[in-house]
């Protein structure tokens, strides 16, 4: 058994396959080659080369961007010094000034003003940190915890938050006094509410190199006077190319509204807040956000140049159902120096805890235009997809039709040589033939014949 499994398997190694043409008329067979032929030549031609412009070479678009914002907000909290009466410009809520395809407006903050080095108590909220005597903080003498403010100094005082009247905490030395986040309890709406009237200026310029094409987004049939007062409208077919974006705008093409990722304020206030705005608490996203700006450049060069024009999307990229970790924020320092009396240099610094919405610029596209190359490339592998008809045929001539083994025989044909390896199986079958190695065998029912007589 085993003997003649080896042999059966090395008998592979002694045999070739030539192709024999076999032509089958049948009306069933070939309706199925020609449907299949046509499904395919459609593919190649109405999708591959006409849809999906496969007689174009392509290039990826290549791109900068710069941004500029404008507008200002009048802040009146008179009750809360940190804040005041103040005017906010953009050199104040577009922080930093620049970055790379992204900018940030500050919709809320935080500020502590006039923080310098020496000691204070530090904040209360911080695990460990309450006190009852300084035998405790002095056993602590040193250390600083990872969300603390600084080292600390081994004494135990007085809480200087409002809210922890009466607490004992261990002094510590850093910037003091510490941020104290309690000042959101005295906001009734965000620093910044009126943000979402901002408005910002997108130049961007972009370069398919292998073509040789510079396009930028300003509408050249346009003159100063319309760029200074137009504002981008989707809906418009003239505004709806202005670079020219009011903020609200771009968070409303997302499906939110500018409120909805600008609002911060402590959780005590959200239901009235919410109930007084006339929607639900669990619709508001109360910690600013991060929302993209998608520029797409899909140009057909072999049209007009002029042709070649951006489209504006928007969406969040953060969604606002978190559970933790919610919208984006971030600290920032004003430092400054002050001369004291007896002469000394003193450092001091504002702080500024900021919320705000980040938008990110994203440029993206493709440029195409006429080349025989990917045209030649789409038609040679159109014409190797013909062979598949071919071989689904095969699959239903010979194992799904009723006169399969009938096409069987007249496909397959066994042809057996003088040198043919024999197989244990055959020797079997003819032992008085043994020694006998070129006979003549009849044809079997599959088509076989042997040529050993033919070419003796």
């Amino acid at each position: 058994m085993t003997s003649s499994v080896i042999r059966s398997a090395v008998s592979v190694f002694f045999e070739y396959d030539t192709p024999r043409i076999a032509h089958i008329r049948s009306k069933k067979v070939g309706l199925i080659n020609r449907l299949i032929q046509l499904a395919i030549i459609g593919y190649i031609i109405g999708f591959v080369i006409v849809y999906r412009k496969g007689y174009q070479d392509t290039d990826k678009v290549q791109s900068s961007v710069t941004t500029k914002l404008k507008g200002i907000v009048f802040s009146n909290y008179s009750d809360i010094p940190s804040i005041g009466v103040r005017t906010w410009d953009v050199a104040d809520y577009v922080v930093p000034p620049q970055e790379s395809n992204a900018f940030f407006v500050m919709t809320n903050v935080v500020p502590t003003p006039a923080q310098t080095q020496k000691t204070c108590p530090e904040d209360p909220t911080i695990d460990g940190i309450q006190c009852d005597s300084d035998a405790y903080c002095e056993s602590l003498k040193g250390t600083s915890s990872m969300k603390g403010n600084g080292p600390i100094t081994g004494k135990c005082v007085d809480s200087d938050f409002p809210k922890f009247n009466g607490t004992k905490v261990c002094q510590i030395y850093g910037w003091c006094p510490v941020e104290n986040d309690d000042l959101l309890e005295s906001l009734k709406k965000p620093v910044l509410q009126n943000a979402s009237n901002f408005t910002v200026f997108i130049k961007n310029n972009i370069e398919f190199p292998k073509f040789g094409v510079s396009r930028r987004n300003l509408p050249e049939n346009e003159d100063d006077a319309y760029l200074s007062k137009c504002k981008y409208n989707p809906d418009s077919s003239r505004d709806k190319f202005c670079p020219i974006f009011k903020l609200d705008t771009i968070v409303q093409g997302a499906g939110v509204t500018f409120e909805q990722i600008a609002v911060e304020v402590p959780s005590s206030l959200l239901y009235d807040i919410a109930r007084d705005a006339g929607v639900n608490f669990n619709d508001l996203n109360f910690q600013g956000g991060v929302m993209q700006i998608v520029i797409t450049w899909n140009c057909n060069l072999d049209h007009s140049i002029n042709d070649c024009v951006p489209s504006y999307s928007f969406r969040r990229l953060d969604k606002g159902d978190f559970k933790i970790s919610k919208g984006f924020n971030f600290r920032y320092a004003n430092q400054f120096g002050v001369v004291q009396p007896d002469g000394s240099f003193k450092l001091y610094r504002d702080l500024y805890k900021a919320y705000g919405v980040r938008f990110l610029v994203t440029v993206q596209g493709t440029a195409g235009k006429f080349s025989i190359v990917p045209l030649l490339l789409n038609v040679a592998s159109g014409l190797a997809l013909l062979s598949v008809a071919t071989i689904i045929c095969d699959i239903v001539v010979l194992y799904f039709l009723k006169a399969r083994h009938f096409y069987r025989e007249k496909k397959y044909l066994d042809i057996k040589g003088p040198d043919a390896f024999e197989v244990l199986k055959e020797e079997s079958e003819h032992p008085d033939n043994d020694n006998t190695p070129n006979r003549k065998s009849t044809s079997t029912e599959s088509g076989s014949a042997s040529i050993a007589n033919q070419v003796r």
